[in-house]
C-alpha cells in the first residue's frame, strides 16, 4: 500500500472513530494486522468465553488462532455437530467476535445475515462485541453501505458457501427470494444502548469481503 493511501486511511479512520464514539461505541485504528491482533487481545480478558459468527477478518489477523492457543474458552461452532447449540451459546458468551459487511464514515454498522445468529448476537446477548473491520468496508453513508453489503459481501459469501442464488451467477444482488438466500436479516446499528459493549478495530488493510 502506498504512502498516500496509508495517510488517507489514517485520517478517515479518525473520522470513523469519532462517529463511533458519538454512537456510544468504541473505535480503534491499527496500521497492521499485528497491531490489530494486539488491540483485540487487550480487549478480551483471559479466561473469557469467546465465540464468533462466520467472520474471516478475525482469522486473517490471527485472532482465532491466538484464542485457541491461549487461556480462553473458545466456542468453535465447526466443532459442534449441533450447530444450533453452538449458536445459542453465543448469547451468554463474554465476547462475540464479528466483522461487519459495511460501515459508514460516521460510524453506522451494516450487516446482512442468513441464519440471523450473527446479527442477533451483535444486537443483544454477549457482554462484549469485538469487530475487526478492514478499511475496505468504509462507505460514505448508509445507502452506500447497504449497496456494498448486498452487491459485494453477499455475492462473495454465497459463492464461498456454494449456494445456488442468482448473485453467484451474476455477481450482483437481484433482491432474490431464493431458498438459498443469505440476505434474510438486515441489521443497521446506529447507536449502542450499552456503553463499552461494541468495540470496532479498524485495520489498514483489505480484510474479509
Amino acid at each position: 500500500m502506498n504512502e498516500a493511501m496509508i495517510k488517507r486511511n489514517e485520517l478517515l479512520a479518525q473520522t470513523v472513530i469519532k462517529g463511533l464514539k458519538s454512537r456510544n461505541m468504541s473505535g480503534y485504528y491499527a496500521n497492521t494486522k499485528e497491531e490489530a491482533l494486539k488491540i483485540a487481545l487487550e480487549l478480551i480478558p483471559e479466561e473469557s468465553t469467546v465465540t464468533m459468527g462466520g467472520t474471516m477478518s478475525a482469522r486473517e489477523i490471527g485472532l482465532v488462532d491466538a484464542l485457541q492457543k491461549g487461556n480462553y474458552t473458545f466456542i468453535d461452532r465447526d466443532n459442534y455437530e449441533d450447530k444450533r447449540e453452538a449458536m445459542l451459546l453465543a448469547y451468554q458468551a463474554d465476547v462475540f467476535l464479528s466483522s461487519c459487511n459495511a460501515m459508514t464514515q460516521d460510524g453506522v454498522l451494516v450487516n446482512i445475515d442468513g441464519n440471523a445468529n450473527r446479527v442477533s448476537a451483535i444486537a443483544q446477548g454477549p457482554k462484549k462485541v469485538v469487530m475487526i473491520v478492514g478499511m475496505n468496508k468504509i462507505c460514505d453513508d448508509v445507502d452506500g453501505a447497504m449497496k456494498r453489503a448486498r452487491n459485494v459481501a453477499a455475492p462473495i459469501n454465497a459463492q464461498r458457501f456454494g449456494l445456488q442464488t442468482p448473485c453467484t451467477k451474476t455477481g450482483t444482488c437481484t433482491d432474490c427470494k431464493s431458498p438459498d438466500t443469505i440476505c434474510c436479516q438486515f441489521l443497521i446499528t446506529r447507536y449502542s444502548k450499552h456503553a463499552d459493549r461494541i468495540h470496532v478495530i479498524l485495520v489498514n488493510d483489505a480484510l474479509g469481503f
